[in-house]
């Protein structure tokens, strides 16, 4: 089948749950995270409203309960970055490619001050403090760690606390308020699923193109650190549910079920958080993101990615967002024409996820 790229984006905004999928609705947050495989998470607030932008019956608060409820986890299962995953699948994804970030551990170590004992001492100490079903906050797993005589001083706490994650010895748990907690993987997924490495190839191939195509292998080795090796054998494995399209003269794979699903352009209005699939989940983003637009959703290209505004699957302008108790006031910078009453419908969305009244203001 051949496709043209805004066919293609047509498929694509329906891969990513955007559009309405003809074989699946997700209703909960656990159905929204298994279709995905995992969800960019590194910053919480964006990790919430991606997954409300996908579920509008629910709130910020029931997507919180969800999380709770252990429906999905969050941790570092690849590209040494906070995702949301299945928490079952925890465990494999991170022995297949979260073990890959650890690569570069040695000499980020070495930057920090840190030996090898000093990062596998830490490992035990919060092994000891999370036992038994302990939930701890930040401060109180680098208070630990501190006790221990193990220095968390500039970024070596983060990265302790990182490499324990890796590992498979702790994960994050919902926040308690603003702060973010932890506790041990074995005890907050006691019964976690087991594949061998072909079919968590196979696995995670699946979930990354139904969820993001149409696609090549090199995309899904960017988005998991695999090699390209390891992303084709977990294609091939995958078998027919995956099927080849033909896009502007590139091969690319997609879910075979959305073969028959519409492709004609769609003049939907959207607004997402910035770390959001629809951006992070590629390398090549030229489909949503015009050349000339890429400063101003990536300020600096120093990978903090600001909220957009995307209409007909295209990045169209960004927004930003300041909560306080009483309101959530949004700035939005237009980067091409905009209907400003369809934007202030979108973000009305938005601040009802939050349980706030909203106030847009539009800079001259």
């Amino acid at each position: 089948m051949r496709l043209t790229g805004s066919e293609a984006l047509a498929l694509r905004m329906t891969s990513l749950l955007l559009r309405p999928h003809p074989a699946v609705v997700p209703g909960t947050v656990a159905e929204v995270v298994e279709w995905f495989g995992a969800m960019q998470a590194q910053d919480l607030a964006s990790g919430l409203w991606s997954l409300g932008a996908r579920l509008p019956a629910l709130t910020q608060a029931d997507v919180q309960a969800a999380l709770e409820r252990r429906e999905a986890l969050r941790t570092w299962p690849m590209r040494g970055t906070v995702h949301l995953v299945p928490p079952r699948d925890a465990r494999w994804m991170l022995e297949l490619t979260g073990v890959r970030s650890l690569a570069s551990a040695a000499t980020r170590r070495a930057a920090l001050g840190l030996s090898a004992a000093d990062a596998d001492r830490a490992v035990e100490v919060l092994g000891a403090a999370l036992s038994g079903g302990g939930r701890l906050t930040r401060a109180r797993c680098l208070a630990a760690l501190n006790d221990a005589g193990i220095g968390t001083d500039g970024q070596r706490g983060y990265h302790l606390l990182w490499y324990a994650s890796v590992l498979g010895v702790t994960c994050l748990a919902p926040n308690v308020g603003t702060e973010q907690t932890f506790v041990l993987l074995d005890e907050w997924v006691p019964a976690p699923r087991r594949l061998d490495r072909d079919e968590a190839l196979a696995t995670l191939a699946l979930r990354y193109v139904r969820s993001h195509g149409p696609v090549t292998a090199r995309e899904f080795a960017g988005w998991t650190g695999l090699t390209l090796t390891d992303a084709r054998r977990g294609v091939a494995a995958a078998g027919d549910a995956l099927a080849t399209v033909e896009v502007d003269g590139e091969a690319m794979l997609v879910d075979a079920a959305l073969l028959d699903a519409p492709r004609a352009p769609v003049d939907d209005l959207l607004v997402l958080p910035g770390f959001d699939e629809y951006l992070l989940g590629y390398k090549d983003r030229s489909l949503m993101l015009d050349a000339a637009h890429r400063d101003a959703i990536i300020p600096g290209n120093n990978g903090v990615f600001q909220p957009t505004v995307v209409q007909a699957g295209r990045v169209v302008g960004t927004w930003k967002r300041a909560v306080g108790r009483r309101e959530v006031k949004v700035v939005v910078r237009p980067l091409a024409a905009l209907d400003r009453p369809r934007v202030e419908k979108a973000l009305d969305r938005y601040a009802g996820f939050l349980g706030l009244p909203l106030r847009v203001d539009w800079p001259a």
